[in-house]
């Protein structure tokens, strides 16, 4: 058999959704049919998807706060997890509203970057995570 023509007639009767939908029983579904509340994904599947939203914070950072490369991985991680997490935003929502935090950071004051971490509504919804990379980002 033929994957790839299978492949293409799938896509075609299917159609591609890039983002979950209910299908015509009533089923979550997403991508060229796959019903998420049968199926569900596999873990190379989520592995796929991670790298690739890890790479879209990558890709973001270097795109906003290229100074950002010059960090050690650790405070690279810590910044990279929080795009991850906010997005970067528009300097009113996400990671770019984190203009203090930002700024310490960028010049060099990782303590006070940490504190500014502390502070903010975002380390509040995620409890543990903002304590344990304001550590990262004071310790470098």
């Amino acid at each position: 058999m033929n994957v790839n023509a299978l492949c293409a007639q799938l896509s075609m009767d299917e159609g591609r959704k890039y983002k979950i939908y209910v299908d015509t029983v009533g089923k979550r579904s997403l991508g060229v049919g796959r019903n998420l509340d049968d199926v569900g994904v596999s873990d190379d599947e989520i592995d796929l998807m991670l790298k690739n939203d890890v790479q879209r914070a990558v890709n973001l950072l270097n795109n906003n706060a290229p100074w950002w490369s010059q960090l050690t991985d650790a405070r690279q991680q810590v910044m990279a997890n929080m795009c991850f997490n906010m997005g970067w935003g528009d300097g009113t929502k996400g990671l770019s509203s984190f203009k203090n935090t930002l700024a310490c950071i960028r010049e060099g004051g990782y303590d006070r970057a940490a504190d500014q971490m502390l502070l903010s509504v975002w380390a509040k919804q995620v409890g543990d995570r903002a304590a344990r990379l304001a550590n990262m980002m004071r310790k470098g």
